[in-house]
C-alpha cells in the first residue's frame, strides 16, 4: 500500500494523532510554566512550598530543597527537548496525511528527535542521582526513579530508523532520477 492511500484510508487515525499531538504540544507548555511556577514560588515563599511538597519535621533540609530545586530546574530545561520531539512528529504525521513522508526532512526529524530523547534520557538520570545525593533516612526525596533498558533501546531505535529514513529516501531519489 503506498502512501497516498495510507493517508486516504486511515484520515481518522491522522486526525486523531495530529489531535493528540497538538494538545501534547499545548500541556507540554503548560507543564513547563507551572514547574516554573513552582520554582519561583519556592524561592518565595521557601517553608510552605517545601512543605506542601513533603519536606516535614526540624532540621537543616537545605541539601534537600536544593535537590528539589535543581529537578524543578531540570523539568524545565526538559521542556524545549519535549517540544522538538512533539513538533517534529507533528510534522512527520502531516506528510503522512499529504502523501509523501519518505523526504529526507523526515530523516533529519527523526535524527533531530533521536537527540533530543537522548537529551531527555541523560537529564533522567541526573534526576537519579540527585534525588539520591540528597535523599537521607529521615527525609527521602521520593520521586519513583528508576532506570529502563528500554527507554535507551527506544534511543538507539530513534537513531538507526533515521539511518534508515535517510538511506531509504536517498535511494528512491537514486531511482526516480534513473526514470
Amino acid at each position: 500500500m503506498d502512501s497516498l492511500s495510507y493517508s486516504h484510508s486511515h484520515p481518522t487515525s491522522l486526525r486523531l494523532s495530529r489531535r493528540v499531538l497538538t494538545l501534547l504540544i499545548k500541556l507540554n507548555l503548560l507543564m513547563g510554566f507551572l514547574i516554573l511556577a513552582l520554582l519561583i514560588a519556592s524561592l518565595i515563599a521557601e517553608g510552605p512550598v517545601m512543605s506542601a511538597l513533603g519536606v516535614r519535621g526540624p532540621g537543616d533540609h537545605s541539601a534537600l530543597f536544593l535537590g528539589m530545586r535543581a529537578i524543578m530546574v531540570i523539568g524545565i530545561c526538559a521542556v524545549p527537548l519535549a517540544h522538538i520531539i512533539l513538533t517534529r512528529l507533528l510534522s512527520m504525521v502531516d506528510t503522512v496525511r499529504n502523501g509523501d513522508p519518505f523526504v529526507a526532512e523526515n530523516a533529519d526529524r527523526l535524527q533531530t528527535i533521536a537527540w533530543s530523547v537522548l537529551g531527555l534520557e541523560l537529564m533522567h538520570l541526573v534526576v537519579g542521582i540527585v534525588a539520591a545525593r540528597v535523599s537521607t533516612a529521615s527525609q527521602p526525596l521520593d520521586i519513583n526513579w528508576s532506570f529502563s533498558v528500554t527507554r535507551w533501546l527506544v534511543v538507539l531505535l530513534l537513531f538507526v530508523l533515521a539511518r534508515v529514513f535517510d538511506q531509504g529516501t536517498r535511494m528512491r531519489e537514486e531511482l526516480q532520477a534513473t526514470i
